[in-house]
């Protein structure tokens, strides 16, 4: 067979094993299609609350969202609505006086119940201020039926409270297990207040799971709530009561810069560190015995009392660096010598004057001091 019959034949073959395969999937397998919930982006990343805004918006009410309770800049009126998403026990004594101010004279205030904390609880919060009292009971749903959905379960995750001898409650929800509550709707004045155990029906919504406004009787709930000042004024949706911490923020959201810098600064202070080599061989055989042969005849001279020419030899390699590194302190003589000297190195005049002074021929103590004081020296010029 020729090559060219032979090329034509595998090409063939191959073009049958690719039918074949792509068959076998066309009937094994089926495309269908999948509703998929995708993360949030942009602006409901953040705002907790935004699905809520939007909702009122098309439904003709005025609505803003706030990350923190800006009152100056929000201009409540009577008939307005307010909700505080966060802790409002966060919120500075003045703000909760305009609060209650602007509660007594028609307006309508929406609060979360946080967990009970010793520390927060105080005289000057606005759950004080209204007779609502938190309470450490364990949570626990709250069955909420609509009529044609399935039964669902609210405030499962929720902080319970009860009520003070002041509060005038119009509405209440809880139930006979105790005296604690889920919701109370309360009448201040010529206003309301609405206390939650929880406001997670409020919110975007993550999954399928966490539904938030995407479910019928969520939307209903919510505007139930909503209702005393509902399409009478401006709504005020605040899901911060307090600014977040700026280290907080970049950490956070900002790691996408602030990561790649890190590494960088890292590698470069890698490439700029200093770096241990590998270790030193031993010495060459003729090196070693070189330096045998150096410590033999220092060990001669030092035996016969020759000290004092081991002395001199350091004294002489200092006093040559001496040249080379401060020659016009070498150029000296005495004491004006030592005093430059002891000047370049910032010793003491009496140390230098100690290290250039012939030891005692039999003081081996002064010969191992001053010949150490001569090399420190030496290694310092």
């Amino acid at each position: 067979m020729s090559p060219r019959w032979r090329n034509a034949l595998i090409a063939v073959v191959v073009l049958l094993l690719a039918g074949v395969a792509v068959m076998w999937f066309l009937r094994s397998y089926q495309r269908v299609c999948e509703q998929a919930t995708l993360p949030a982006y942009g602006e409901p990343s953040f705002n907790p609350l935004f699905a809520l805004r939007e909702t009122l918006r098309r439904d003709g009410v005025d609505a803003e969202t706030r990350r923190t309770l800006d009152l100056p800049a929000m201009h409540l009126q009577p008939r307005d609505t307010v909700l505080l998403l966060d802790d409002p026990r966060q919120l500075a004594s003045a703000q909760v006086e305009q609060l209650v101010d602007w509660v007594e004279y028609g307006g309508h205030l929406l609060l979360r119940m946080p967990k009970a904390d010793d520390t927060l609880d105080g005289e000057q919060t606005l759950f004080d201020r209204f007779g609502i009292v938190p309470d450490e009971a364990a949570p626990r749903c709250q069955p909420w039926r609509v009529q044609g959905q399935e039964e669902h379960q609210e405030f499962c995750a929720g902080n319970r409270f009860t009520l003070g001898e002041s509060a005038r409650a119009e509405l209440r929800w809880g139930d006979a297990s105790d005296d604690t509550l889920a919701y109370a709707r309360l009448r201040y004045g010529s206003g309301r207040v609405d206390v939650l155990a929880d406001m997670d029906f409020l919110r975007n919504g993550r999954d399928d799971k966490d539904t938030g406004l995407r479910d019928l009787p969520h939307r209903d709930l919510a505007r139930l709530v909503l209702a005393p000042n509902y399409g009478k004024g401006r709504m005020h949706l605040v899901y911060a009561a307090e600014a977040p911490s700026l280290w907080r923020t970049v950490l956070q959201r900002g790691w996408p810069i602030w990561l790649p810098l890190l590494l960088a600064l890292l590698a470069w202070l890698w490439m700029r560190a200093q770096r241990f080599g590998p270790l030193l061989p031993s010495p060459r055989q003729e090196r070693r015995s070189l330096l045998e042969h150096v410590r033999a005849s220092g060990e001669h001279l030092h035996r016969y009392g020759k000290a004092p020419l081991l002395y001199d030899a350091v004294r002489q390699s200092f006093l040559a660096r001496l040249r080379r590194r401060a020659p016009l302190a070498a150029a000296l003589a005495g004491d004006a010598q030592l005093q430059a000297i002891a000047d370049h190195l910032r010793w003491p005049l009496e140390r230098v004057r100690l290290a250039l002074q012939v030891p005692p021929s039999r003081d081996d103590t002064a010969l191992r001091e001053r010949i150490a004081l001569l090399i420190q020296m030496r290694n310092q010029l």
